[in-house]
């Protein structure tokens, strides 16, 4: 198209150059002459440039053809390239998917079912909570026992501290006046006397044994004098020894009823000031201070010269 426009336009030149030849000037000539062969010129130029275009796209097409094989085998290796890629990564997720799959489903097996694992340590903490109830429950039933072994030790000190100081009041009125003993086995001796053989007899055995310590027998026999013999002059001396059995014992509640009944039964009995003394000691032992404190001046202000009634006054100077 180039080529087209630069010929026609040399054309219409050369037509306005005759057209003008007859008229123009040298110069105007020379100008005209000037401007074709450049024109010339530069039509030379523009046809050797297309030439040289022509040859580079002729160039550029055969490169394109003999690279259209490299580039198909390129785009090929890189298309197999990809495709293996693809695959693996397909795998790859294909086998997560699977493990993730074998999780899911033991996971819901394990929500279903609580696992062995869990069950033997919920048993071993069960197990060792047992243990350590029963090492507590060892141990306060320890203290318990201990506990109960103290009092027991400290009733068997007051008991022996009053024991101590009974004995401390005998042996200070040993020298003016009898035993307590002493008196009964003169009274045993008098009064059996005055009484049948069979219960003279079933006293005085009630009575050794009472002295060797048999406490039970010797109740049981000083009933069953009681029984035979309810209202002998030895009678008040039987039950008064029935509550001194159970004042051995430390039965302090049934001692002073046997007590009150040798006062009550027998009020003109001999042992009344005695019943009443151990009556207020038991009481003592009990914690009723006040009863126990009421009972000893009894004792004195009733008997006042009786050997109670001086321990009666040194018990009360003892009670706090």
């Amino acid at each position: 198209m180039k080529k087209m426009n630069w010929t026609g336009r040399c054309f219409i030149l050369l037509c306005a150059v005759v057209a003008l030849y007859g008229c123009a000037t040298t110069d105007d000539v020379r100008i005209l002459d000037r401007e074709v062969h450049r024109l010339y010129s530069e039509l030379n130029a523009l046809q050797k440039e297309n030439d040289s275009l022509k040859n580079d796209l002729a160039t550029f097409q055969d490169a394109v053809q003999k690279e259209i094989p490299n580039l198909k085998t390129h785009v090929g290796q890189e298309t197999k390239k990809l495709q293996a890629d693809l695959l693996l990564q397909v795998e790859a997720l294909q086998s997560q998917i699977r493990t993730l799959s074998t999780d899911v489903e033991e996971y819901k097996e394990l929500v279903k079912r609580p696992s062995k694992e869990v069950d033997r340590l919920r048993e071993d903490v069960t197990a060792r909570i047992k243990a350590l109830e029963e090492k507590e429950r060892t141990s306060d039933e320890r203290d318990r026992v201990q506990e109960e072994r103290i009092k027991a030790l400290e009733a068997n000190i007051r008991g022996m501290e009053d024991q101590l100081k009974a004995l401390a009041a005998k042996i200070d009125q040993s020298a003016l006046k009898p035993s307590e003993e002493e008196k009964t086995s003169r009274e045993i001796s008098a009064d059996v006397k005055g009484v049948s053989t069979g219960a003279g007899d079933i006293y005085r055995d009630a009575y050794e044994t009472f002295q060797r310590g048999d406490l039970e027998a010797a109740r049981r026999k000083f009933e069953t004098f009681l029984k035979q013999y309810p209202n002998t002059q030895l009678s008040d001396n039987a039950q008064f020894w029935i509550g001194e059995t159970y004042y051995l014992k430390k039965d302090y509640e049934k001692a002073i009823l046997e007590y009150e009944k040798a006062i009550t039964k027998y009020p003109e009995g001999d042992k009344i000031p005695a019943a009443l003394f151990k009556q207020g000691l038991a009481f003592l032992e009990l914690g009723d201070k006040s009863s126990a404190k009421n009972l000893l001046r009894r004792v004195i202000e009733r008997y006042p010269h009786s050997e109670q009634a001086e321990m009666a006054k040194k018990k009360l100077e003892a009670i706090k």
